[in-house]
Order: structure tokens, then sequence, then C-alpha cells
């Protein structure tokens, strides 16, 4: 089984130690992305939910620079320790608990000399006690633990520094000595002890202010902390915990403490001797970062820009048209770089100080709320089914086409040329998507949304594909298609350069590419569409419509009715089904025709072509259907109930919310089922498994029926339907995909470097005896020593000639 489509902007990322390599949170692993490329290197696959933390091992807490480990912590309850250069798991800590954020501050201290880690390691963890009922008033489920990473245990309950009615995300300082939480109107922080131990104690105060608190930052050297709240002001509090957290008897600056003195904008008998604050954001901050120098502060939020204050003046400049609300922004190693984390599934490599984005991370991008239009829902997402592709409609009037395989974005194209802003409300709806089979041709419908009730317009675009890369360019415009309805659905024909659209307003046309028409050097020449025929039946709205196999038949939905048609003529052929609620899916499945009912009495049925009559059919809620070519299997997506009849057969979901049932046309029993999650939503597709990384994963015999279900948050996986054991399939990168500077440095290079390559020439007389021309392992010792590979490393030749073989001659 292949996965993808995880979310990289759920936790925190982290830089190496060289800021080559960005370690970013998915899903239930850690992906490891090269800054220089923005390309997938590898994976940290170990955890079994998701991953909430990675924290990177700075050089100066190794014994050698070029060593590469990273602790990470989940909500499976564990804490682990890898070395991701090899990748390998080299620790894992069972804390028994969902550990929804973690740090580590003796990382950040001064190491211990001549050893790879300090000889004792403690992170403070933000978990969540399930013990606790979470309907029970005035619950804190929310703790702040200890747990000793040396003697790999948590410790006692004891010993629990904080409680808040949901577990919150830790900050720690540049400096290790303090780590704090926001709960609601105030800032929870610690000090961590000098000298940290089991039972060492752990100082708190609290910072309070009028709303809630969304974000926090400390200041690399000095006392001064920032957080920013709900309506958008930023709060800077300097010299907190000077009486709670002293420095002898003087402070940081030289002078005495003062009681009695007095402190703006401080709230109560909060320990800090300011609190100021700015406003810019108009809704509520969510990232806030020090510059490493201490002398910027960063900060953004909804608005899709980054602002660069200067923390002395309070002057401020901007980096704007990001496109997408911000979530975290993360210093590296290297002074110049830095990464944001987008709201749209997005991380942007940035250069400083110049604020120049370099490379963009871009996966899949998360569904968004978009406003109903007509009669249906808009398009989900379209499946590439021979590339291997999936199309999605974006909140920016883009589309976005991703590839499964690699699970990778190939191409972002704009639809209409259109400001966006995030926040702005959504103008022009995207609400029809449709690619041909073999991914070269797209469709589009738009929607203008009306003001006021007037000025809703309806737009048709076809594209072409320029090149392999899938970068689509628009060759065709049609405004209001249908007159003044809207289009119920569009389909590519399977093998000519043909699409149908059909509308509510009661017809459908088949639209055609005119060849030959010159156009610029960069476009396509075939890129003209015209109305070929306009067909409709009893005036009645067309709701669904698809091509058969080998698109000699056009079949059209009327409503509750099914048409054919022969699409070249545009003639009738012939009338089937009277269903009780309105027809939403039609698709070929060899000589069968399978229909969707939606409504009060929803119905999937299998019609025959041949009799013009029903197979069988069920009474499901599906919510989306797929066929596989030139085969009688198709699938279906089925919405959960309470139990599901089918015949005197009970199907239970097993606590997951839908089904993907697999059917031969002539056989109403199911061949095979898998329970899903998220299935509202979702979506199925047959896809052909083309692809070096797939091919290598199952049997050439079944690459055509590799089916492919993506869930509501556009989760996806890819599996062989007939696979009985299932077995988990790794994905198998390109090569071109890989940042060839990073692959390189794993294991025994990482430590000494590249070992020389040797020429290996074998005897070309096979009858030959052996003799010291075959001892091939005498070259390795050419060279310095401490170029020279552990015993263990050294090839099965070397072992074996150790004991040389001697011809006995028997008497």
């Amino acid at each position: 089984m292949i996965r993808g489509g995880k979310s990289y902007v759920s936790a925190r990322p982290a830089f190496s130690n060289d800021a080559k390599r960005l370690l970013v949170c998915t899903g239930d692993a850690v992906s490891i992305f090269s800054t220089s490329t923005g390309l997938l290197i590898s994976t940290l696959e170990g955890h079994n939910a998701l991953v909430t933390s990675v924290i990177v091992v700075p050089a100066s807490s190794l014994a050698s620079k070029d060593l590469c480990f990273c602790w990470t912590a989940s909500l499976d309850g564990t804490i682990r320790y890898w070395d991701f250069s090899a990748p390998e798991l080299r620790k894992t800590i069972n804390c028994n608990m969902p550990i929804y954020s973690m740090v580590i501050p003796s990382l950040l201290g001064q190491p211990v000399n001549g050893e790879e880690k300090p000889s004792k390691d403690f992170a403070y963890v933000s978990i969540g006690d399930m013990n606790v009922q979470e309907n029970k008033a005035k619950a804190q489920p929310g703790q702040i633990r200890k747990c000793n990473l040396t003697e790999s245990r948590m410790l006692g309950e004891r010993i629990i520094l904080g409680k808040t009615e949901r577990p919150e995300s830790i900050t720690i300082s540049p400096s290790g000595k303090f780590f704090g939480i926001q709960s609601k109107h105030k800032l929870l922080i610690w000090k961590v002890p000098a000298t940290d131990s089991n039972h060492a104690a752990v100082k708190k105060i609290s910072l309070h202010h009028t709303k809630n608190l969304e974000i926090l930052a400390f200041h690399p050297t000095s006392r001064i902390v920032a957080a920013g709240d709900e309506s958008g002001r930023i709060l800077i509090w300097r010299g907190f915990g000077r009486r709670t957290f002293p420095i002898g008897d003087k402070l940081e600056n030289g002078r005495l403490v003062h009681h009695e003195e007095e402190r703006p904008g401080v709230r109560g008998d909060d320990d800090a001797d300011s609190c100021s604050t700015w406003h810019w954001h108009a809704t509520q901050v969510n990232v806030l970062s020090f510059s490493s120098d201490g002398a910027y502060l960063y900060s953004g939020g909804k608005e899709g820009v980054l602002v660069v204050w200067q923390l002395d003046t309070g002057k401020k400049k901007f980096l704007p048209r990001i496109g997408s609300p911000l979530r975290y922004f993360i210093d590296s190693p290297d002074p110049t770089l830095s990464s944001i984390s987008c709201a749209d599934n997005r991380i942007l490599i940035l250069k400083l100080p110049s604020m120049e984005i370099l490379k963009s991370i871009s996966g899949i991008k998360r569904p968004c709320l978009f406003p109903e239009v007509n009669e249906a829902p808009c398009s989900k997402f379209a499946f590439g089914h021979s590339a291997g592709l999936v199309a999605l409609p974006t909140e920016n009037y883009c589309i976005q086409l991703y590839s499964l395989f690699d699970d990778r974005e190939i191409s972002e194209i704009q639809v209409c040329e259109r400001n966006h802003q995030p926040g702005d409300d959504i103008t022009v709806l995207v609400s029809l998507l449709a690619l041909s089979q073999d991914g070269s041709m797209m469709c589009t419908t738009e929607v203008k949304l009306p003001e006021e009730g007037i000025g809703a317009l309806v737009c048709l675009k076809f594209w072409a594909s320029l090149s392999q890369n899938k970068n689509f360019c628009l060759s065709t415009i049609i405004y209001e298609p249908h007159r003044d309805a809207g289009i119920s659905a569009v389909a590519f024909h399977p093998t000519r350069k043909m699409a149908v659209s059909s509308s509510y307003g009661g017809d459908f046309k088949i639209w055609v590419c005119k060849d030959n028409i010159q156009q610029k050097p960069e476009m396509p020449t075939s890129s003209g569409w015209m109305c070929h025929a306009v067909g409709s039946y009893k005036k009645k709205p067309m709701t669904a419509l698809a091509f058969s196999g080998d698109g000699s038949v056009l079949a059209v939905a009327a409503e509750t009715v099914i048409t054919l048609w022969d699409p070249e003529k545009n003639v009738l052929v012939a009338v089937i089904g009277e269903m009780l609620e309105p027809i939403m899916n039609l698709s070929f499945v060899g000589d069968s025709l399978v229909s969707v009912s939606q409504g009060s009495k929803p119905q999937l049925s299998v019609w025959s072509i041949s009799n013009l009559s029903v197979s069988w059919s069920y009474k499901l809620q599906v919510e989306d259907v797929a066929s596989a070519v030139d085969l009688s299997l198709f699938a279906v997506l089925v919405l959960q109930k309470s139990s599901t009849s089918m015949g005197s057969n009970e199907l239970t979901f097993q606590g997951r919310d839908g089904l993907i049932l697999l059917f031969n046309s002539t056989d109403p029993v199911p061949l095979a089922a898998w329970s899903v999650r998220k299935a509202s939503g979702g979506g199925i597709a047959f896809i052909q498994g083309n692809q070096p990384s797939f091919e290598q994963n199952i049997s050439e015999l079944e690459q055509s029926k590799a089916i492919v279900y993506m869930n509501s948050d556009h989760e996806y996986f890819v599996f062989d339907p007939f696979d009985n054991k299932a077995p988990e399939l790794s994905l198998n990168r390109r090569e071109g995909f890989v940042a060839s500077e990073e692959t390189a440095r794993f294991g025994y290079a990482s430590l000494y470097g590249e070992l020389p390559e040797f020429e290996l020439k074998k005897n070309q007389n096979a009858l030959a005896p052996s003799g010291a021309s075959e001892r091939r392992w005498e070259t390795i010792f050419s060279g310095p020593s401490h170029n020279l590979p552990p015993l263990t490393k050294l090839c099965s030749e070397f072992l074996e000639s150790l004991l040389e073989k001697r011809t006995v001659a028997v008497e």
C-alpha cells in the first residue's frame, strides 16, 4: 500500500545542523527534505500516531559535527531517538500518554566534552491525561510533565509542573534556560534548574493579559518574552522573572532590584519590568520568533504577511502576498536561511535578510469550504487514471496537480486571474473539474457568484498540457455554454478529443477540438474547441453523464431516467430505467452501466446494456463510484449507517464511517470490502500502476487494477485490490526526485568521508584456477589508514581469503 497526502504543517519543522535538510512532521512519520532542491531525501518511520515534535541534537552536543541525531515525540505516547542520516531508530521511550509537545533544554546548554550528549537529558512534555474525564466540570487533562531521557522513564505524578484545560504547545528559549506555554489570558514560564535532576525544583511565574494568548517567543539573550493574542496585538514583557528567577542580588544590566520602581504596562503583581504593545495584525497572531541576534521580531497570522519588527524602534517591513495564513517561522543554523510553514500545506525556504523565497515544499492542498451552487456540490477532485495524477481545486483560484505515486506537487494552474488574499470572500468558484484519460486535457467550469442576487456567470474552459510535466495552458473559453443554466457534469471521450457537458437547464452539449489552429510557439497546435451537437430529453434536467469504454455510447441521466446516445451522430438510441431519486453518477463497466441515485431513497443499480434492464441493485448511500478500464470490475465508496442490508447478510463498519466495496458487474456479491475513515467527501478511482515506483510493488498482471482512495482530508492510499495479504508497499522514489548532494552522507561516509572507487576486474576465464589477480580485497589496503572501513564492513571475499584453498592429492 502506498500512502500519501499527509499534512506538512501539523507541527514545527526543524533544520539539520548544516541547514541542508529540513525535518518535517508528516502524519505518523518524519520526512526529510533537501533545502537546496525542496525534494524528499528519506523518511523516519516507526511511530503509529501523529508526530507532534521533532528536535535535532545540536552539533555542539555531539562528539562529531557530522553526526545527525534527533528526538521525536508522538500521540502514540512514545519518544524516539533517531540517526536520521542512516536513517535508523536508536532508542524508544514509552510514556504511556499522548505527547502533544516536547522540549529538551539540556540540548541547548553547554555540552559535556568528549560525550555525544550530556550525561543526563530531561525532556519537558505536554501530555493529555487519558484518566481525566472530559465532561467533568473544571477538568484539566492537559499536563506539563518531566521525562528522564537517559533513564528512559517518565517521572512520577507528584512532579507535575502545571495543569491546563487542554494540552498546550511548549516553547523553549534559545538559551535553554526557560520554557513556557500560553493558557487563556496568561503565560506560564518555568526556569530550568541549573543542575537538573529527577527531583530538582522548577520555579514558575505567570504573566497576565486581558485577551486569549495564542503564541509566545523568547529573546535569545535577554529576559524578554513576546506573546500574540487573538485580536492581533503583540505584547512584549521586558525583564520577566527578576524577582522569582534572580541572578545573585543584581540584575543582568547591573542595576539593583527595586520592587517599588514603576513597571509600565505590567498587570497586577506580575514579575516583569515593563510591558509594551504593538498592533498591526487584524486577526490573531499565529507566528512569533526573534531573530538569532535578537534585533528583530518576526510575526505573522491569517493575512498571509510576514512582518519584521525592529525591536528597539518598533519600525517594521513586510513580506506580503504569501497567499496563505502563516503557521510557523523557524530559524536555521545558517543565519541566511529560515522557513515559513503555511496553512495551505506549503513550507517556504526563505533567504535572509533579502526576504527572498528560494524553494517551496508543497504538499497536497487541504480541502476548502466552498459555497455550494446550483443543485449539486462542487467537484472535490479529479483523477488522471493513466498518469497517476489527481487535480484539486484550491482556495486561491488554482488547480493543483499532484502525483499520487511520488507524493509531490507537479504543478499549479491559475484558473482565473484574480488576486487572492487569505480571508477574502470567495467570488469565483471552480465548480467542476475533469481530466482526460491520458491526462493531456483538462476541463474546468467556473461560477461567478452573484452579488445581491445578480451578476452570476458560468464559464467553461478547456486546457491542454504543454509537456510531460503537466503544465496546462488555456486553449478555449466558453461563456454561458448552456445559456443561464448551471453545468451539472463534464466528461472526456476515452480516445478522442471530444468532451460533453450537461446542464440543469435540460440539455447537454458535445464539444470537439478543432485541429490545425495556429497558436503561439509555446501553445499546442490543436487547441480550439467548438460545439459539435446539442441534445435533450423532454426538457428534463441532465444530472450525470458517462462515455462507454470505447466511446461509442454516451449515457446521460435525465433526472430519474437514463438516455443512451450515439455521440457521433447525436442520435437517441434507448431510454432505460425509472428511479425514485435523481441519478447523480453514471459509470460504464464492461457491457454494463452503473447508476447511483441520491436522496431520501438512495440506490446503487447495475444495468445490462444488451437487455436494457436492471441486473441487480442495492439500497446504499454511495459517495463515489469507479470502474476499471476494459474490465467488468467496479468499486463503490459507501457511507456509514448503523448497518447496511445486502441480501441476507449484514455488513458492519467496525467503528469506521465508510466502506469500499469491489464488485464484478455480473455478480451482486462483493469480491472484497475494506473499511475506511473520513469517507464523507472522499473519492475512489482505478488507476494504472505504470510508474517505476509502483511497478516494483505490485505484479505486472495487476498494474491496471490499482485502486486509489482519497478521504475528505485529502489523505490517500493506493493499493492492489487482489492482494489478500495487503502488504505495506514501500514508496520508492525516482532518482530524479532525490537531492544528489544529500544521498552520499550516510553511515560510514558521514563519519570518515567517501571511500575511493576501485575497479574490480573479473577473470574472463571461468575455468582458470584462483590466483592472486582475483584477490580483489588486496586493493582495499592501498590508501591512508583513516579511510579504512571497519572489519565488519569488508567484503566477503576478504574474509574467505583468510583461509586459502589448497589442492591435496589423494593417493
